[in-house]
């Protein structure tokens, strides 16, 4: 029987539940999981490639323990499919949150089955407790003094809150 290995790839600046919510349901149909976390200088992340790495790795750390799948946290820069391709990945996990993220990753599919078509992607719905929860809203609640404790993991809301100046 073939391993099945997916690829869910973010920029993860930072990472939410939300993300957390994708990961461990992404686990119960793959064998290995690998977390692409994504150099993306042009969203000008607030967090470094490294920081971002770390603070997954922090805020996983046991979630594979309870998972049937091996999940792997890997840095990656470049096309997505070419890092799917060198990496054995038959899968490319998607989360949605509302219509609008649809219509970006529609367009996302087509190309990247013209890249190759034996890499498949499979959309998970965003939880209801998580739908409205995006990074860049919760950087600018971090920035602006609000209270981030129901977005965020409690690893990633202190180095956010140390990275804004409220740690």
């Amino acid at each position: 029987m073939t391993r099945l290995t997916g690829l869910y790839p973010g920029t993860f600046d930072p990472l939410t539940l939300g993300h957390i919510d994708i990961i461990k349901r992404a686990v119960k149909l793959v064998d290995t999981l690998l977390v692409g976390v994504a150099v993306n200088a042009g969203k000008g992340p607030l967090f470094d490639l490294d920081e971002r790495v770390d603070m997954v790795r922090e805020a996983l750390d046991g979630i594979d323990s309870e998972a049937r799948a091996q999940i792997k946290v890997v840095p990656f820069d470049g096309l997505l499919m070419h890092f799917a391709e060198q990496n054995g990945c038959q899968v490319i996990i998607r989360g949605l949150r509302a219509v609008s993220d649809f219509e970006y990753e529609f367009q996302m599919v087509g190309m990247n089955s013209f890249l190759n078509e034996e890499v498949e992607t499979v959309f998970l719905m965003a939880d209801a407790r998580y739908q409205a929860i995006a990074s860049r809203l919760v950087k600018e609640i971090a920035k602006l003094g609000g209270d981030i404790d129901d977005f965020v993991p409690p690893s990633v809301a202190r180095r956010l809150l140390a990275k804004v100046g409220r740690g």
